[in-house]
């Protein structure tokens, strides 16, 4: 596949949805759905560059890590492979921000396509990065790691333990516009589903996270692998909980 630098755009009632794609893999799909969205559920309304809300995503060649702005501040969800730096810049500069913006590292889950991007990241910024108690002993970093559990809040987002993809693994939630940033607890690379099982540790957690994130008013879904979900997002998760056990 060939690499490339665009930015898609695509309208959808109420609002018009942006998503920045940087130095990612260019693909003809569309952000894919399982279940059908009730009438009362709309997308996100986001800014024009924005993916949902005030999110931005950087999807490199398999995986998107997540850029949160807020003014001057920003956050980061997860830091792709090795050598994501770059991307993770021009992810910033299109936002019209920079490494010194960046406040807050949230670190999904200890997998290298998920935390691989820490030691270029991390003498670039001034910023406190976290992770599951779980998981922490597993990330190398040449900065201290914050342990968050259950309930803890980082700019705004609340830290969901959801174990299953791997012990410590975590997901964040913003209660004010139901964005949920998912790490690998939810896919979207053939309409949503849970972890991967060839990469799960425990698949039973895994299943009884999914129903977790159910319970959640969730208006989007921005996962580690596959499309964010802007549309219907809490009736297809709520399908698919239905049908784990």
């Amino acid at each position: 596949m060939r690499l490339s630098r665009r930015r898609l755009l695509f309208t959808t009632a109420p609002g018009v949805l942006g998503v920045v794609v940087l130095n990612g893999c260019s693909s003809s799909s569309p952000p894919s759905s399982s279940g059908k969205a009730a009438p009362e559920e709309s997308p996100v309304p986001a800014a024009s560059g924005a993916v949902a809300g005030e999110w931005r995503r950087v999807a490199m060649s398999s995986v998107s890590a997540y850029i949160l702005v807020r003014g001057s501040e920003v956050a980061i969800v997860d830091l792709g492979t090795p050598g994501s730096a770059g991307a993770i810049e021009e992810g910033l500069k299109a936002a019209g921000a920079d490494w010194k913006s960046v406040k807050h590292i949230v670190l999904t889950h200890m997998h290298q396509d998920h935390v691989g991007g820490l030691e270029g990241v991390a003498p670039k910024v001034g910023a406190a990065i976290y992770a599951g108690d779980g998981d922490l002993a597993s990330i190398i970093s040449s900065k201290p790691l914050k342990s968050v559990k259950e309930g803890d809040e980082v700019f705004g987002m609340r830290i969901i333990e959801t174990p299953g993809h791997t012990l410590g693994h975590i997901s964040v939630f913003e209660p004010t516009t139901g964005i949920l940033v998912a790490g690998d607890a939810l896919r979207t690379n053939a309409g949503l589903a849970g972890s991967d099982p060839q990469y799960t540790a425990d698949e039973t957690k895994a299943n009884a996270s999914v129903r977790k994130l159910a319970a959640l008013d969730v208006k989007a879904i921005l996962c580690g692998h596959g499309q964010p979900l802007v549309a219907g997002a809490g009736t297809a998760l709520k399908d698919l909980a239905a049908t784990l056990q």
